[in-house]
């Protein structure tokens, strides 16, 4: 099977890069944030605050995660019950970048992706896909971008969801912060594997990075 694995920090496009360019191949998306956002949720709902709940592991043998498409939509599936609309709240995402750093989800989780990328031609993108999740992927991509370009990307995706009451200096903060973080952790931290790529989104449409990236997929071919 043929894959494409997409790292980078938080708000450097990965997502709308990686879903338009599954669509322009005809290769399935496969949203590992959204996968840890699922587990934060879950921990969320049965009140885990950080790794050191005593319940994480015997909570991880009821989790099951599952990824399917409706109409060419992704649709997160956790424990049976469709949670793609309770994924993206500023909560979630936080609590997602912490239970990322415990081993044992992260372990249960690149298992199944994994499983997902021998089954099909898959675009994947996360923060260790190339360097851990898929180290054999055929095209590896680090895709970045300035933190005042996540910074006001991330202002203007609250703006259109009806969030007012905005300070994109505090936005830009908890954007570096999240780096440092997902840099600095000690397992699987957000790195450029040696043989990725490095491309800078801050002055690039979303149609000019995926030509880029098709033009690479070309030539690795």
């Amino acid at each position: 099977m043929n894959s494409i694995a997409i790292d980078g920090p938080a708000g450097a496009g990965k997502s709308s890069i990686a879903k338009a360019l599954s669509k322009r191949l005809g290769y399935i998306y496969i949203d590992t944030g959204a996968m840890y956002r699922a587990v934060a949720f879950f921990f969320l709902e049965n009140d885990v605050k950080d790794g050191t709940d005593s319940r994480i592991e015997s909570l991880l043998e009821k989790l099951e995660i599952s990824i399917k498409y409706e109409d060419g939509t992704q649709k997160v599936i956790l424990n049976g019950e469709d949670v793609t609309g309770k994924l993206r709240l500023e909560e979630i995402g936080k609590l997602a970048s912490k239970f990322s750093a415990i081993g044992s989800v992260r372990e249960k989780l690149v298992a199944l992706q994994r499983k997902l990328a021998q089954k099909e031609n898959v675009v994947m993108d996360g923060r260790d896909i190339g360097t851990v999740v898929l180290p054999n992927a055929g095209l590896k991509i680090y895709l970045s971008a300035s933190s005042k370009v996540r910074a006001k990307r991330r202002y203007l995706e609250l703006l259109e969801k009806g969030h007012t009451d905005l300070d994109i200096n505090e936005i830009e903060d908890e954007i570096i912060k999240r780096d440092e973080a997902d840099m600095n952790r000690e397992i699987s931290p957000l790195k450029q594997a040696d043989d990725a790529y490095y491309l800078d989104s801050s002055d690039m449409t979303l149609e000019e990075v995926v030509s880029k990236i098709l033009s690479m997929v070309k030539e690795e071919r």
